[in-house]
């Protein structure tokens, strides 16, 4: 799958064009460290993360630390308002975990952070159409981001950047996606049957 079909699938999944610079992300810059985010923000952001993609037969979102990846793309790839709107999300989740549950999103039984997350989903379908949000011009050569227009609700973010960061890890796209290392040989083409898994490459 090329990076391109993957972020118009994002968009289509989460209701709004991905935030960041698309050209700059990159998997590899997860291992860089400093990014301002503590050991406690990525066990949130993994468990966030593996709520949306959870292990089952293959492998979720832990498998590839998504947290850790997470917090990287925001310091390198977000401006600073999209950066403030993702903090304050982690601080918004928590805090709808205290209301409804009376415990942080990290305490909670699996069956109530994917209620809660379902939940959020849905706000942030509905938010992100009553805004028009619409951040980044995939189509748009040369396009940048655009500070003018609105930000899209903060589970958005979570969503995009666990489906951008597990559908780009090597237990993804070699597990999760049917997967030919390139180069390879030439096979002609590639039959499929109703069931298969969608292509990594």
């Amino acid at each position: 799958m090329e990076r391109r079909e993957l972020l118009k699938m994002i968009a289509a999944a989460t209701g709004a064009a991905f935030i960041g610079n698309p050209l700059a992300l990159a998997a590899e810059s997860a291992q860089r460290p400093g990014t301002g985010f503590s050991a406690d923000d990525m066990q949130l952001l993994n468990e966030i993360a593996e709520t949306i993609i959870p292990r089952t037969d293959s492998p979720g979102a832990k498998d590839a630390n998504i947290g850790q990846l997470m917090t990287r793309l925001v310091s390198d790839c977000y401006l600073p308002g999209e950066q403030a709107l993702f903090r304050q999300g982690m601080q918004k989740l928590n805090e709808a975990a205290l209301n409804q549950f009376g415990k942080a999103f990290l305490l909670l039984e699996q069956k109530h952070k994917h209620s809660l997350l379902s939940e959020l989903n849905d706000e942030a379908y509905r938010y992100n159409k009553q805004n028009k949000v619409r951040h980044w011009e995939l189509g748009r050569p040369g396009g940048t981001p655009d500070e003018d227009k609105a930000l899209p609700h903060y589970f958005t973010l979570f969503k995009q950047l666990t489906l951008f960061g597990f559908f780009t890890s090597k237990p993804g796209a070699t597990q999760v996606l049917r997967y030919v290392a390139v180069p390879g040989r030439y096979d002609g083409e590639f039959p499929y049957k109703k069931g298969d898994k969608a292509w990594a490459t």
